[in-house]
């Protein structure tokens, strides 16, 4: 059995989001044993593959502590995964997965990932300032809570108090995640920025998140009235570029992504 180590959302090693891909199995292992893997590997995300017809697969995903429900980086490494190291011909792949179908098309822009949009809602303003070092401009809620900051240095400066990252209980999946944004400097070649703190999947902070993308793409064409937005996720170590594009009740993602290790496992 092999499994692939993919930097997703990059264009060179050692950015973007890593995720480890195992080659397609004929049926799921155990979920304890796919889940001990995930914790092996020590990354963001697993990723497994399991073939469902002619251009189809389907897909799960595992941090190092629970299986998600949506990944769109590891969904990134996959499709990467599938075409390049595995020399999949077509140039469309449907995954289905616990949020659904989830299309990734082979463009001349990198990989356009086909995922849902979900729409923000201006919420009652949490005690966020203890947590964060910061208060934010207002605050958004969805499957992941939106703070909104005033600048892109206030959002690169932030070192929260992880432990105290609040419940939002309105969360689509009961969890803690939190993202910080901004609109970017002016003469940066992207439009937004922002970061995302999940430490109760087992990631303090993760360096690429497509998934958070499906709530920032509707967020910033309500705030820019761009369909069209570039975004730059600012982990303070990697950094990772993703395009997103509000397509009616959709969002197309787009990246690229490099194999940086190729693995056997012994077992």
């Amino acid at each position: 059995m092999r499994q692939f180590l993919v930097d997703a959302f990059a264009t060179g090693p050692f950015k973007g989001g890593p995720a480890w891909v195992v080659e397609p199995l004929t049926d799921w292992p155990d979920d304890a044993w796919m889940q001990a893997l995930a914790m092996e590997n020590n990354q963001a995300e697993t990723a497994y593959l399991r073939p469902a017809g002619e251009g189809r697969f389907d897909l799960r995903w595992f941090t190092p502590a629970c299986e998600v429900k949506l990944c769109g980086h590891a969904t990134l490494a996959s499709a990467h995964v599938l075409f390049e190291d595995l020399g999949h011909d077509s140039d469309r792949l449907v995954f289905s997965t616990l949020s659904g179908d989830l299309i990734v098309t082979r463009t001349d822009r990198g990989l356009e990932m086909d995922f849902p949009a979900y729409e923000p809602v201006a919420i009652a303003m949490p005690d966020l300032a203890a947590a964060l070092g910061a208060v934010p401009t207002a605050v958004y809620g969805g499957p992941a809570l939106i703070a909104l900051f005033d600048d892109e240095a206030t959002v690169r400066g932030l070192t929260p108090d992880l432990k105290a990252l609040p419940l939002y209980a309105g969360s689509v999946y009961n969890d803690r995640h939190v993202v910080v944004t901004a609109l970017a400097d002016p003469w940066k070649p992207y439009d937004a920025v922002s970061r995302l703190f999940a430490p109760d999947m087992g990631i303090d902070e993760d360096p690429a998140t497509g998934s958070m993308h499906c709530m920032l793409t509707p967020l910033y064409h309500r705030l820019t009235g761009k369909t069209v937005v570039d975004f730059y996720q600012a982990h303070p170590k990697r950094g990772a570029e993703i395009q997103g594009e509000l397509a009616g009740n959709r969002v197309l993602l787009r990246g690229h992504a490099v194999t940086v290790v190729r693995a056997e496992l012994v077992l």
